[in-house]
């Protein structure tokens, strides 16, 4: 696993939700973000792998 994907979606996802007024405060939004970009990120080489984009 790449940490560098982790955190780069991470702080991508973060910054993107913290747009998303809907979710409530700023940090929740953050946080939201940041966690879905961190799976999204630990389920990327495995997705890579099955469709053999390596």
């Amino acid at each position: 696993m790449d940490i560098t994907s982790i955190g780069f979606y991470g702080v991508i996802c973060g910054a993107l939700a913290g747009a998303a007024p809907f979710l409530g405060a700023v940090w929740v939004r953050i946080l939201i973000g940041a966690v879905v970009g961190a799976a999204a990120a630990s389920v990327l080489p495995a997705i890579r792998g099955m469709i053999g984009a390596y």
